[in-house]
């Protein structure tokens, strides 16, 4: 039996400039949950297509997310995610997360 697993996001950094790497050397699959903590007075979270990634633009997107502890489940296939304030996802708050 394969258990999903949960991953917080930027690990003790949190939800913050400069986490676009983060996913690098890890395995993500579809159900995973990506939990982003974060001041939610500061920034949020965005689901968003890939030209939104590229772009840095939210519209469109799904969210914003805005709790501080938000709980997002993967889908098979490219997860994009970027905070929606002006500016923060230029300083690399962005992540694009494959599952599998």
């Amino acid at each position: 039996m394969i258990y999903a697993a949960t991953y917080n996001v930027g690990d003790g950094q949190g939800w913050s400039f400069g986490v676009q790497n983060w996913p690098s050397g890890k395995r993500f699959s579809a159900g995973d949950t990506l939990v982003f903590k974060y001041d939610p007075r500061v920034h949020n979270v965005v689901k968003v297509s890939q030209s939104g990634y590229n772009s840095c633009e939210a519209g469109g997107g799904s969210g914003p997310f805005t709790s501080g502890n938000d709980r997002i489940t993967l889908v098979k296939g490219p997860n994009y995610f970027i905070c929606g304030v002006i500016g923060h996802c230029d300083l690399g708050q962005k992540i694009a997360v494959n599952a599998n």
